[in-house]
């Protein structure tokens, strides 16, 4: 093949890739899923949300603070279930239907006052959460301090003295359960780290049905340093572990002072403060089941010292 000069583009390719800039992100090119996801709304890393999308799911709406609750059902829930309201508000021009209606009906015939507001306002107060026209603000949660519990459990003199501590429990529905429970077998309050652990928050309060407004829950900075308090108080510290030899039903002490120990479901309690407990104490359950929910373990256990004591006779 005979060959000759070869003739270049004279510049031109070179050319034309000057001033092209850096390369766009993906979520600026429109054949890359990360801008299919932009456009259809999603939250996200490197996309926008989409704004006044009417079709905007709940999951993908932002959330309310702790101490609001949002949305039709749920307000009308919380409203029957006994809830502290602190503030309850409807959007100007909320379209009408029966749950609405439901709510208008029972905040009337319950002497609560509906404050209007526009529905940029209640996005600004709910932190831009789905509210469907309707929140409810509850008021802050007033918590005890663990040594007021200690006393008032010491110095009963119609029963002896009962406290549940909570380590690692996270979960609000967990919480609200296990003061319900509290409650049920004559519990004198819940104590709860102030950090890693739920707090009391709309959620916890109805779980609990209402047993949040009769049973008080303490705050402790240091949860470690509350059960050796306990334990120069006269509690016999008793906490909850699998592994333990010592069967609910026969621990120590049972028919004095007691401070029970509830740790998570998966992690269980911590080694310090297992070292805080005066005995460890397990559930019997079948070996195809590994743990207890924290909640089912808390009312099971407590259930057993009320028997234990006598209290749970007819």
């Amino acid at each position: 093949m005979a060959t000759g000069r070869k003739v270049g583009s004279g510049g031109q390719r070179k050319r034309g890739l000057a001033g092209r800039g850096p390369t766009p992100k993906a979520e600026d090119r429109a054949y890359h899923k990360p801008y299919r996801s932009k456009s259809n709304g999603s939250s996200g890393p490197g996309s926008q949300p989409a704004k006044n999308n009417p079709n905007r799911s709940r999951a993908q709406g932002k959330s309310a603070g702790a101490d609001w609750v949002v949305g039709r059902n749920p307000v009308l829930e919380a409203m029957t279930a006994g809830l502290p309201i602190k503030a309850a508000y409807v959007a100007e021009g909320a379209e009408r239907d029966d749950r609405l209606r439901d709510i208008f009906r029972y905040a009337a015939e319950h002497s609560i006052s509906l404050l209007q507001s526009t529905r940029a306002e209640l996005d600004r107060l709910t932190g831009g959460a789905v509210h469907q026209g309707v929140a409810l603000q509850l008021p802050g949660y007033e918590y005890a301090h663990p040594n007021d519990l200690i006393a008032d459990a010491v110095n009963d003199q119609t029963r002896a003295g009962l406290l549940v501590a909570l380590d690692g429990i996270t979960d609000p529905h967990n919480l609200g359960a296990i003061v319900r429970s509290a409650a049920a077998f004559g519990a004198h309050g819940v104590i709860i780290p102030e950090r890693r652990s739920a707090s009391v928050t709309a959620v916890a309060w109805k779980s609990s049905a209402g047993a949040l407004a009769r049973m008080p829950v303490a705050k402790a900075t240091n949860l470690n340093r509350v059960l050796q308090d306990a334990a120069k108080a006269g509690f016999t510290v008793v906490g909850l572990a699998g592994e333990a030899a010592n069967d609910i039903a026969g621990v120590p002490g049972v028919d004095g002072p007691v401070l029970l120990v509830v740790g998570s479901e998966g992690a269980g309690l911590a080694r310090l403060t297992r070292e805080r407990c005066d005995v460890l104490a397990r559930i019997p359950i079948a070996s195809e089941v590994e743990s207890l929910n924290a909640s089912v373990a808390a009312s099971i256990s407590l259930y057993e010292v009320a028997r234990c004591r006598g209290d749970m006779a007819d």
